[in-house]
């Protein structure tokens, strides 16, 4: 799990947009461009390279 305080500051590096975990936790979604940013060891992998593309 993200610290909340951590979640708050988060933005997609594409798009700028803030970020919401994904329901299973594994993962940060950014609503505009799609990207899931994985969650590995608590914590974000902030890298457009790493993104995954969600529908």
């Amino acid at each position: 799990m993200v610290d909340p305080e951590l979640l708050e500051i988060l933005a997609c590096p594409d798009c700028k947009t803030p970020v919401a975990p994904v329901n299973d936790g594994t993962g940060l979604k950014c609503e505009q461009c799609r990207r899931v940013y994985p969650i590995k060891d608590d914590i974000p992998v902030m890298l457009i390279d790493e993104a995954t593309v969600g529908a």
